[in-house]
């Protein structure tokens, strides 16, 4: 019986090794990562109600808060997504008939948007003739970035709008790319319904 042992245990080995090679479409892999689950409410808009110089549809599931950074301007604003832990944040400067203060703040947005060259795996710029006939120029930043669109608008004489959204959370971008898009869409629908006061 001791001596039929070792045949038995080259046969299982023999054996095993015969049945496990070759069939590579079999190999066990591991699991890739899951992405978040994200439900996303309907889009539906509701009108900016506050006193500002410029006036927007905004969405039902965003928030207006006032923006609290030591430097903002009295109509900076927050449009708060809750839900995503996201917002767009909007900078308003009066223009005041100045061609060189319009300049400054075309300047500070390439600016503001070329700060974000590090991590970005692309920035594409889009020139967008909104509905009520103004001019809004959107940045498209690709990449891990925690801005992944801005933009800003502007009458030339009297207004100055600059936006971007922003996420803050350590979320890649590629598993967030249905909540940007998401929030892209409300980005143009309030560059589509902006009107100056």
């Amino acid at each position: 019986m001791f001596n039929r042992l070792p045949a038995f245990l080259i046969y299982i080995i023999v054996t095993t090794l015969f049945f496990s090679c070759g069939k590579e479409e079999q190999a066990y892999v591991p699991k890739p990562k899951g992405f978040n689950r994200i439900n996303l409410p309907l889009q539906l808009y509701q009108k900016l109600t506050e006193e500002r110089p410029y006036s927007f549809e905004y969405s039902k599931s965003a928030r207006i808060l006032p923006d609290t950074f030591a430097l903002a301007g009295k109509d900076w604003i927050f449009i708060y997504y809750p839900q995503f832990n996201a917002n767009i944040q909007l900078t308003y400067k009066p223009v005041k008939n100045s061609q060189l203060l319009l300049k400054d703040y075309i300047n500070d947005s390439f600016k503001l948007t070329g700060k974000h060259q590090v991590r970005a795996s692309s920035i594409q710029e889009q020139r967008l003739l909104t509905d009520n006939n103004l001019t809004a120029m959107i940045f498209k930043i690709e990449g891990d970035v925690p801005s992944p669109y801005q933009f800003y608008t502007t009458d030339s004489t009297r207004h100055f709008l600059r936006g971007a959204i922003y996420f803050s959370t350590a979320t890649k971008n590629d598993s967030l790319t249905p909540v940007i898009n998401f929030i892209q869409k409300d980005m143009i629908h309030l560059l589509n319904t902006l009107q100056w006061r």
